[in-house]
């Protein structure tokens, strides 16, 4: 999958390439216009991801080839023991979670989970979590706190599902009871948005002690097209409305509604996922020291004034 900003980086790769092969085939020395070209690549990709607009950000969370949960999981962690069911309806593939060993310390890492090929999508849904995925997330957090082991989310969703099923069944109550008890929970608590973080969908994995961002991902209380949908009637307008939005981390951070960027390689996530995994692990355990000394009590009584600050403007 190439995006329309990456075309000029592949046309030169393409030059490279073709280059290469005449240089072998007519035993000509063409090395020295290889380096240049070869440098011309790194500065125009260094260029190009340095001053990404909002919207190619958010084309860019949504890569095919972006890490999913279960990448980072298996990446950065080991003894990973999937757990499943909500104990009540079902089990929601949109969503997964369980304990795991990372540097040596157990966890429990939960997140939603998109789908790589047509079959995989439609079993997960999309990464849309119906109220069966959040009460298997609450129920796996209560576990955690239970043996008193750390939580991590992984939030990568383009919403809650919409459907009627899931708001027959409780979907807006499914999402409120997990903002309630995420407040509440005794244990660390970590959320990073790894690629879409749209809507209540991403809000119900998203209360933490610490809420960090991937470099090249979107948080929002809507996605760019559908904000352009309703002001404009229109998908035509989504980059104004990705700009009017601002969704992407660096404006995150800025307005202070999250604590930190994870940095990715140059090019995206998809392009090193062990470099990107890297990136991931040290700002989650660098965290995690900071806020495992924290005392129960003040870490629930610091959750709860840090989003009781947002929004409020005097």
């Amino acid at each position: 999958m190439l995006l329309e900003f990456e075309k000029p980086i592949a046309e030169l790769e393409a030059k490279l390439k073709d280059m290469i092969q005449m240089a072998k085939e007519s035993d000509v020395d063409v090395s020295e216009a290889v380096v240049q070209l070869e440098q011309k690549i790194v500065e125009l990709r260094e260029d190009t991801f340095k001053n990404l607009t909002r919207w190619q950000r958010v084309q860019l969370s949504r890569h095919s080839e972006r890490p999913y949960t279960l990448d980072y999981i298996y990446e950065i962690t080991s003894e990973f023991i999937e757990l499943h069911g909500d104990r009540s309806v079902k089990d929601d593939s949109a969503i997964v979670g369980g304990f795991a060993d990372l540097d040596g310390e157990t966890i429990m890492i939960i997140g939603q989970q998109k789908g790589r090929n047509t079959k995989d999508r439609q079993l997960r849904n999309f990464g849309m979590a119906n109220p069966d995925g959040y009460r298997k997330a609450l129920r796996l957090m209560k576990l955690a706190e239970k043996f008193n082991k750390p939580i991590i989310t992984l939030i990568d969703t383009p919403g809650a599902f919409p459907g009627l099923e899931a708001e027959e069944r409780g979907q807006g109550e499914a999402i409120a009871r997990n903002l309630k008890e995420m407040f509440m929970l005794r244990v660390p608590v970590i959320c990073v948005i790894i690629g879409e973080g749209a809507s209540g969908g991403a809000l119900g994995l998203g209360i933490g002690d610490i809420v960090l961002m991937m470099e090249n991902s979107w948080y929002s209380v809507i996605s760019p097209e559908n904000c352009s949908t309703i002001l404009w009637r229109s998908w035509d307008y989504k980059e104004q409305a990705a700009d009017m939005l601002k969704p992407s981390a660096q404006d995150m951070l800025r307005l202070k509604l999250i604590d930190g960027i994870v940095k990715e390689p140059v090019g995206g996530a998809h392009t090193d996922l062990p470099q990107s995994a890297a990136f991931l692990k040290k700002a989650l355990l660098e965290n995690l020291e900071k806020i495992k000394i924290i005392d129960p009590e003040k870490r629930i009584y610091d959750r709860i004034e840090k989003f009781g600050k947002m929004g409020v403007y005097k």
